[in-house]
């Protein structure tokens, strides 16, 4: 399944490569990781999916997942199930078991473009200018969410809050919500009960404003939508009125991450930016990128990019002065992926060889896991990477503890919290 490299002892700055892993037959365009890590899928221009083992001696693919008929474009996994979207228009629920194919979920008219679930439903995204629901157990699609005229793109959803007994998140009472953006400029409110669309929020400008991305505060109060047409705005859910626009990006707004009241975003303006969000005041601009800023990512103080030009850069989020040493992986284009130290800013490692772009990367117990475009997925060892901090102890915990709830709050629907892609 997969050819051992040898080990590389060119220069310190050099890592070494434990495994090529050469299953696929064609390019890598996504992977999930287990709750628990063991377990890595990876979605492929092959119409494949494969399931590789992470924390075993020598990583090997345990599964593969046939049955598609066009490239894997969204992959996720959910206790023991494997989620594929593709091309073919079909989303498939795979046991992770007997890599046995349990239910094709048949009904969208174009590529599935993205996917997310929250235990006891998949909602998907695509180019046929709908979302819709599906039972997770037997597949059955529940909901058609039709209104949008043009592709589909993010997706969020907003569990119900029981605690909301005034009903100001919603004004037709304490609802499940699911939030659509789209290229059609707008981003729309429905009831997942009924299915009706409750809200459009229109206001990028319809030419060029194509919604990238979109995220909540955490309450899931305000909605944040990132668009082409380089600005970001803010909307009270419950009543659909535009409250703030974030102008300064000179490009597309590709990603976002919105941390208690500080909202983070990435732009095809090669910079990063810092706005606060119940003023809409840019309060920094990371500069020094030489591509699209296609990630940001917040944690413990610290803000880190990732951008087409293949490097990783790691900000002070407030001040600009790195707090501490932490190890940045990024996947980059040009056929490697890096490791910077970024209290000094030098070149740690380097993981190189594969033919084409990296497109995803996973870390797990010391080892980095890079899938590519070459077809390949990759197993660096990771360690000797350490990681110090000028916090105490007790401080970094706690640090750690509060991230973790905000992350929660963005990309999970756990505990009733909101689920975001």
């Amino acid at each position: 399944m997969g050819g051992c490299g040898s080990k590389n002892a060119a220069g310190k700055n050099k890592s070494i490569l434990i495994e090529t892993m050469a299953g696929h037959e064609k390019g890598i365009n996504c992977m999930a990781l287990s709750e628990d890590g063991s377990v890595l899928a990876t979605g492929s221009e092959d119409k494949t999916a494969r399931l590789w083992s992470t924390k075993t001696h020598n990583c090997e693919c345990i599964g593969i997942l046939r049955g598609h008929e066009e490239y894997i474009n969204c992959i996720l996994i959910e206790d023991c199930y494997v989620l594929t979207g593709s091309a073919d228009k079909t989303i498939r629920k795979w046991d992770v078991s007997t890599c046995e194919c349990v239910l094709i979920c048949r009904g969208h008219t174009s590529i599935i473009y993205r996917m997310i679930c929250t235990g006891d439903f998949i909602f998907t995204s695509s180019y046929d200018c709908t979302a819709r629901c599906w039972d997770f157990e037997n597949g059955e699609c529940l909901r058609v969410f039709r209104g949008h005229k043009k592709f589909v793109c993010p997706l969020i959803f907003i569990p119900a809050d029981d605690d909301d007994a005034d009903g100001t998140l919603d004004m037709e009472g304490a609802n499940d919500l699911l939030i659509t953006g789209s290229a059609d400029a707008t981003a729309r409110k429905w009831n997942f009960e009924t299915g009706k669309c409750l809200t459009v929020f229109k206001g990028h400008d319809h030419r060029e404003g194509a919604i990238m991305c979109m995220a909540t505060d955490n309450l899931g109060r305000v909605l944040f939508t990132g668009s082409a047409d380089k600005t970001v705005r803010s909307w009270n859910l419950a009543r659909g009125e535009q409250l703030k626009v974030f102008e300064g990006h000179t490009g597309s707004v590709i990603c976002m991450q919105v941390i208690n009241k500080i909202m983070y975003t990435g732009s095809a303006d090669h910079t990063a930016r810092a706005w606060v969000t119940e003023f809409g005041d840019c309060t920094r601009v990371y500069k020094g990128h030489k591509h699209s800023v296609a990630v940001v990512k917040f944690r413990d103080g610290l803000l880190y990019t990732a951008c087409g030009d293949g490097i990783a850069r790691t900000f002070d989020a407030k001040s600009g002065a790195l707090k501490r040493e932490f190890k940045v992986f990024t996947a980059s284009g040009d056929n490697t992926a890096r490791c910077f130290d970024p209290k000094s800013g030098a070149l740690r490692k380097t993981f190189e060889s594969h033919h084409f772009c990296v497109t995803s990367i996973e870390i797990v117990d010391g080892k980095l896991f890079t899938g590519s475009f070459d077809g390949t997925m990759k197993v660096w060892d990771t360690t000797g990477i350490i990681d110090d901090t000028t916090f105490g102890k007790d401080d970094k915990e706690k640090e750690k503890q509060k991230q973790q709830q905000l992350d929660k709050n963005q990309n999970g629907i756990e505990n009733g919290k909101i689920m975001i892609d």
